[in-house]
């Protein structure tokens, strides 16, 4: 059974005459129309300004708290030759905005170099070994990019050490701001308790701000960069970020950076047809993988560089530690899953704590991310070193789970803790493992944590395969760039019948399948659904599709493609699961289970769990089973039984098993002549032995041994022979009488015309039959 993994939300279709409107005031499309209404943009103003962002959208850089302040610091530095240092971060955010601040400065001839610091030994953000090493060396102002907000010990440091720091960060503010020269933010409220009208700028944006100030106008030379930067930090797509992206898609199409070609060529990206998912699944993974693996450091000189060799080469170089990061992420995360399994936390607990050994640090939160994704429930995945009695980790949770307040209650009882409310990073002793666990059970139960709650998916509408066309594609385009509040549409789509079911990648993990109308065919891609693939490969098997429209690109041909969202699986009203082996797993699932035959009854009943009913026919009450999932285990010797059973009930889904071991209908029903052929056998032979001799008179008269037992129980019946001690003996008062009255034979009459409607016949027929007495 395939069940969804979001909780599905079809949007209403947009207002009509919002969209009439917007149609005619904006003379647009009526499909991107109403894709706009369902964004909340009604306007043609809006209308214009999202689908064609110009320069003006670009908010004056003045207005951010201490822009100011902070730009007149450093064009002293750049005047009176003061060596800037830029302090960075090593995540892609950090990379693009230390690229961006590092080249303006120099740009503007400043005496500049960078710092990131090391993810392993420095962490994140401000450091105080590290500001007093940069300051050691001649700094005398720093320039903080995507941190720095809460550095407040690192720069009073600094301070004491006669060293400006001008902060840039676009982070959650702490409850005191650091005493910096100027803290560069777009939600720190001015004076006249204003905030910047846009807060939702990423590290890059904000650099990307700052180099707009300095140069007193909008580098255009920069928007690739920061467009980098805002993708991979899963920002908002509204506002100056848009513009930022859509300006910067545009300038990667025609990029002169010797770096930035090098490392599309290695990502295997056709910069023809480039976008900003080629940003989120190309460029950005590679550059997280610098400061995941080891030195981020080098992400900068690779965007930087007009050294076209150095830049091939330091392309190669990302290109092997991105393949090493997702090798590491496959190995620790088919090591984590064995460990779940092997513990039993898979199932009774609410949250996960995975410890491993020696697993590499930089990709924890990506493994804890993918165990999230399987387990659906809060996970913190750790690793010991050897030589240390501490453990170093990540956490990531669901949408309706506090992880960062699940565990401050314990702060004091960790080496090092700090994050949010999806994302976390910890560290603490070995000995302390049980108490994180117990305190994580102990939140889930405080935050009424519910495993069976699902993440909405919004679904902007059905759409039909016939309806979807490469023009389609294109008007879908131009809602680009896709992302944090601006996503691509996803679509239910309406198909016939599934083709081509078959499972593809190293792991035979993904799905790939044909969506079938009329004469239309949509291929569709499901990434890590290859399971599902022998559940899809049954025709009878009814299910849900939502995904996103877009195209493929191979062998210089290009085709409509569905990425798949998600599935459901939806029970027709009658499955036909014909079998002839019963095993307890066809009775793990919740239902009423319904038997004919007492014999089966008793062998099977046991399988039957606490959630689910077993009961012969004749018990059967309307009340018991409507609503409810039916299983038809055995079959009826009699259609009418089956029939007067399903008149009665009304369940939700009537699945057949119909379980017979042997069919009568291979043996078939005696003729006449094989009647005769017995009878003068017996009355020949005295004391017929029917146990010790059954073989030897099926030989001799070239019938089979249970169709002669089926005839000796008619004779008996009829009277036509005698048995004792299974002893067979002519009557010698028989009187001739139709063989037809005898009950066995009628019982086999019904028998074989059971079969012939429930076993012998095609799913569709039997389907048909089982419908039609069920009144569906």
């Amino acid at each position: 059974m395939i069940d969804s993994k979001y909780k599905w939300q079809l949007e209403k279709p947009a207002d009509s005459t919002l969209v009439e409107r917007l149609v005619k005031d904006a003379n647009i499309d009526p499909f991107i129309a109403s894709m706009l209404v369902q964004r909340g943009i009604t306007s043609a103003e809006s209308a214009e300004d999202f689908l064609n962002p110009a320069v003006s959208a670009f908010h004056d850089p003045f207005l951010m708290h201490d822009m100011s302040k902070g730009i007149e610091r450093i064009q002293t530095a750049v005047e009176s030759g003061e060596h800037i240092t830029v302090y960075g971060d090593y995540d892609a955010d950090g990379i693009t905005s230390t690229t961006m601040m590092y080249e303006t400065l120099s740009d503007l001839g400043a005496d500049v170099d960078y710092y990131i610091p090391n993810r392993f030994t420095e962490g994140y953000g401000p450091n105080v070994e590290a500001f007093q090493k940069v300051i050691q060396k001649g700094t005398t102002l720093i320039v903080t990019v995507d941190n720095g907000v809460a550095g407040n010990e690192a720069i009073a440091a600094a301070n004491s050490l006669h060293c400006d720091v001008v902060v840039t960060d676009h982070h959650s503010l702490p409850e005191k701001l650091p005493d910096a020269y100027a803290i560069i933010h777009p939600r720190v409220k001015n004076d006249d308790g204003d905030a910047y009208p846009f807060g939702d700028l990423c590290g890059a944006g904000v650099a990307f701000k700052v180099a707009q100030a300095l140069m007193d106008e909008v580098p255009s030379d920069l928007i690739d960069i920061a467009a980098i930067g805002t993708v991979a930090d899963i920002v908002s797509l509204r506002d100056e970020n848009r513009a930022i992206v859509k300006f910067g898609v545009q300038a990667i199409s025609n990029s002169q950076r010797p770096g930035l070609l090098a490392l599309i060529k290695e990502a295997g990206i056709d910069l023809g047809r480039f976008s900003e998912e080629d940003i989120g699944f190309g460029i950005a993974p590679r550059l997280n993988s610098l400061g995941r693996i080891k030195d981020a450091m080098v992400g900068v000189e690779l965007l930087s560089t007009f050294d076209e060799e150095r830049a091939e080469s330091l392309a190669k170089f990302a290109n092997q530690q991105n393949d090493l990061r997702k090798s590491l992420v496959d190995q620790f995360f088919t090591e984590a899953v064995q460990s779940v399994e092997d513990s039993g936390d898979s199932s009774p607990r609410r949250t996960l704590v995975v410890v491993g050994h020696n697993w590499h640090q930089g990709v924890l939160g990506i493994v804890a991310s993918r165990l999230v994704d399987k387990y659906q429930r809060p996970t913190i995945v750790m690793t010991d070193t050897d030589g240390s009695n501490d453990l170093k980790g990540s956490g990531r949770s669901v949408d309706h789970f506090d992880l960062f307040k699940a565990i401050d209650p314990i702060r004091d009882q960790t080496v090092g803790f700090g994050g949010h409310h999806s994302a976390v990073g910890l560290t603490i002793n070995k000995n302390k493992v049980a108490l994180l666990r117990d305190q994580l059970e102990k939140a889930a139960e405080e935050q009424q944590l519910d495993l069976s709650a699902k993440t909405p998916l919004n679904i902007a509408g059905v759409m039909p395969v016939s309806k979807i066309t490469t023009d389609l594609c294109e008007k879908i385009k131009t809602l680009a760039p896709f992302g944090q509040d601006n996503p691509k549409p996803v679509f239910q789509i309406q198909f016939d019948q599934l083709a081509n079911v078959k499972v593809m990648g190293k792991a035979n993990d993904h799905l790939k399948f044909s969506l079938v109308q009329g004469n239309n065919r949509l291929t569709a891609i499901a990434f890590g659904r290859g399971s599902a693939a022998s559940v899809l490969q049954n025709p009878q098997t009814t299910i849900q599709v939502v995904g996103e429209i877009g195209e493929n690109t191979w062998n210089n041909r290009t085709t409509l493609q569905l990425m798949v969202d998600d599935l459901n699986q939806t029970l027709p009203p009658v499955l036909d699961e014909r079998t002839r082996e019963l095993h307890r797993q066809m009775f793990a699932h919740a239902g009423v289970y319904v038997f004919f035959h007492e014999r089966v009854f008793k062998q099977l009943q046991g399988y039957v769990d606490n959630q689910s009913q077993a009961m012969m026919y004749d018990q059967i009450t309307g009340a018991s089973v409507n609503g409810e999932r039916l299983y038809i285990v055995d079959c009826p010797d009699v259609i009418d039984d089956l029939v007067k059973l399903l008149a009665k009930v009304q369940p939700q889904t009537t699945v057949l098993y119909l379980y017979k071991k042997q069919l009568l209908s291979k043996i078939g029903m005696p003729d006449r002549n094989s009647y005769a052929k017995l009878f003068r056998f017996v009355k020949e032979h005295s004391n017929i032995n029917i146990a010790t001799q059954l073989k030897q008179i099926s030989k001799h008269l070239h019938i089979s041994a249970r169709t002669i037992i089926f005839m000796v129980q008619v004779f008996l019946e009829l009277d036509f022979i005698t048995i004792q001690n299974r002893v067979v003996n002519l009557n010698p008062n028989y009187a001739a009488r139709d063989l037809k009255s005898a009950p066995s034979y009628h019982l086999r009459v019904e028998q074989l015309a059971a079969e012939k409607k429930l076993l012998v016949s095609n799913t569709h027929e039997l389907v048909s039959f089982v419908k039609d007495c069920l009144g569906v």
